[in-house]
């Protein structure tokens, strides 16, 4: 096949028609290989820098949106335990988009590439083996399927991503086990340094709501010392599980240290979390743990939304203030401000 250059010495000086038109054919051929290059150094440079899966997903969402409009973009791995969904909507959308996922994440096993929810929402999904596992990329997208033109771009991408989910895998792994609370297997202090800020900026960035809940053992001194640490060790154990059972993979759980958890609720407002928290004492009353005859073991929380524009010490100092207000105001309930 001759090369542009040739082609373009070729020309007669009159200029021959099919000759022009061949190589506008071959300028348009350039011009398209260009851009797709350069959107896929644009995607090497947005994951280059980010370690952990969920910082990927959104990555790949936001590099994605300009090009093919989308309503959620999902990852998940059952033979690493790991799924990861990033929705750019919030409210009813939100729910009704991670649910569809969730249903598609179920049925992964079925060879339908493309499947149809009731209410017109459309999901793609990929398959990515390497050499220990199998993931699924999930696509959802409102009211048709994605075009031949919009799947070219992303099947380019997946080779990229792919590897970069493979880097996240391995990192999540190593994090994991440097990141877990020993005793009760929940996110440490250090999981909300490394997450919280991304959180904080997702929602600012999406306009969704974000509710920090700081709860606090009642009495927890008290079993320790006339039941013992062992005994103090298996009521930790049992509150984490409580706490855990009540939250959704998209919001942050921590034991801060101690008696001590922090809940942060991705997409929730003040009230919705106030009927969480409310929730959470009752089944945390529920353990029937007794310190003697009169002490009950309970829990004390203070919720509070992010403000627009507040930086987080100033959030998290808010929501101590108001976790302090539920223990000087009798313990085992819920103060909002």
């Amino acid at each position: 096949m001759n090369t542009l250059t040739e082609q373009l010495d070729k020309i007669s000086p009159d200029g021959g028609l099919e000759d022009i038109s061949q190589v506008m054919v071959e300028l348009d051929k350039l011009k398209r290989q260009s851009e797709r290059l350069d959107l896929i150094n644009r995607l090497h440079g947005r994951l280059a820098g980010v370690l952990n899966m969920t910082g990927m997903i959104e990555a790949y969402s936001v590099w994605l949106m300009p090009i093919v409009e989308h309503e959620l973009i999902g990852y998940n791995n059952s033979a690493r335990n790991k799924k990861h969904l990033f929705c750019s909507g919030h409210g009813p959308n939100r729910r009704r988009a991670i649910a569809f996922a969730e249903e598609l994440i179920e049925k992964a096993s079925e060879s339908h590439p493309v499947m149809r929810s009731v209410d017109g929402q459309f999901g793609h999904k990929w398959i990515f083996e390497t050499v220990d596992d199998t993931g699924i990329l999930l696509i959802l997208k409102e009211g048709r399927e994605l075009s031949d033109k919009e799947m070219q771009i992303i099947n380019d991408s997946l080779v990229i991503l792919a590897e970069s989910l493979q880097r996240g895998l391995d990192y999540e792994d190593l994090f994991e086990r440097a990141s877990s609370d020993a005793l009760t297997g929940l996110a440490n202090r250090r999981v909300f340094d490394e997450r919280i800020n991304g959180m904080m900026d997702s929602a600012k960035r999406y306009n969704r709501p974000l509710t920090m809940i700081s709860m606090d053992l009642d009495h927890f001194k008290d079993i320790n010392d006339n039941l013992g640490h062992k005994k103090g060790d298996e009521v930790l154990k049992s509150v984490a599980d409580v706490l855990a059972g009540q939250v959704r993979s998209t919001d942050l759980l921590v034991r801060m240290g101690g008696d001590e958890f922090v809940l942060v609720l991705d997409d929730t407002d003040r009230s919705n979390a106030q009927i969480l928290a409310e929730r959470l004492v009752n089944r945390i009353d529920d353990l029937e743990v007794w310190a003697n005859e009169q002490t009950k073991l309970g829990i004390s929380i203070g919720l509070a939304q992010m403000n627009k524009g507040e930086t987080l010490s100033t959030w998290m100092e808010r929501t101590d203030d108001i976790l302090y207000h539920a223990k000087a105001w009798g313990k085992a309930q819920v103060a909002v401000r």
